[in-house]
């Protein structure tokens, strides 16, 4: 990743729907959610939803898959991580006992609760 993939993919998700679909999606792996679906859980009218959905398909932070009639979007997780590699990659001057404490707080901590994209 470069500095302007990593400058478009941040700026995607410094938008407050754009982050809340983001997060949805990641919560989704790896079913992914159809457009419809991902608009109504958000409260946010298709036709905008539709350009938030194209910022972060632009970004490649998310990507769609058509079956039949249906868009269904995923995260792409790939990208993301390449993302925070970009961000961390120089992490606390190489100190890894600076960076410990949040390389641990980016281990997986996922759980079957309901996750909250408001």
């Amino acid at each position: 990743m470069d500095k302007e993939d990593a400058i478009l993919a941040l700026a995607a998700l410094a938008q407050p729907t754009r982050l809340d679909v983001f997060r949805m999606l990641v919560a989704e792996e790896p079913a992914g959610v159809p457009a419809g679906e991902i608009a109504r859980r958000l409260a946010v009218p298709h036709n905008t939803m539709s350009t938030h959905l194209a910022v972060l398909a632009r970004a490649g932070l998310i990507g769609a898959e058509r079956h039949s009639r249906t868009i269904i979007y995923r995260a792409r997780l790939d990208h993301f991580r390449e993302l925070a590699g970009y961000l961390l990659k120089e992490c606390c001057g190489g100190r890894p006992d600076v960076c410990a404490p949040l390389i641990s707080d980016l281990a997986p901590c996922c759980s079957p609760v309901e996750a909250d994209y408001g």
